[in-house]
């Protein structure tokens, strides 16, 4: 499988950005395209980490500001997770998480049952629900597996 973000992908962040009257500089896209090819659910410290070589003009604050406009726009995802550091994804397709409470590690996993359910009605003071994702939270395999060895140890 081709790990390489597409160029639908591309179109839409560009389409979105501009209907949105926003210019697609080269932080935006740099941002945008590394949550593309990351699998890690990154948190904006993280995504500053691996762009500020590249982009030496980068600081922390507008990486924050660029996923929140993204974020408003309906490009990322932001994951809450225990400690409450947001991670970050680009949204390309539907699915849900899971969240070790260990190691913090994100799992991507679809749930084709849950998604064929149609959603509740708005709560009082809701206009309509847009979205719905389910968070699972447990240990991973690594985490399990790191608890039994250190038991029988």
């Amino acid at each position: 499988m081709d790990s390489r973000p597409s160029q639908t992908a591309f179109r839409r962040f560009e389409q979105i950005c501009k209907a949105a009257g926003l210019k697609v500089t080269q932080q935006r896209l740099e941002i945008y395209r590394q949550l593309l090819k990351a699998k890690d659910h990154p948190a904006a410290e993280t995504l500053y980490t691996r762009l500020a070589r590249r982009l030496p003009t980068l600081s922390l604050d507008t990486v924050y500001r660029t996923l929140a406009t993204f974020e408003r726009l309906g490009l990322v995802h932001r994951l809450e997770t225990t400690g409450s550091q947001a991670r970050y994804e680009a949204l390309t397709s539907p699915h849900h998480h899971f969240l070790c409470d260990r190691c913090g590690k994100v799992i991507d996993f679809s749930w084709q049952d849950f998604d064929t359910l149609a959603p509740p009605p708005p709560p009082a003071g809701a206009e309509r629900v847009e979205r719905t994702s389910v968070v699972l939270h447990g240990q991973c395999a690594d985490c399990a597996q790191a608890a039994a060895e250190a038991e029988q140890g």
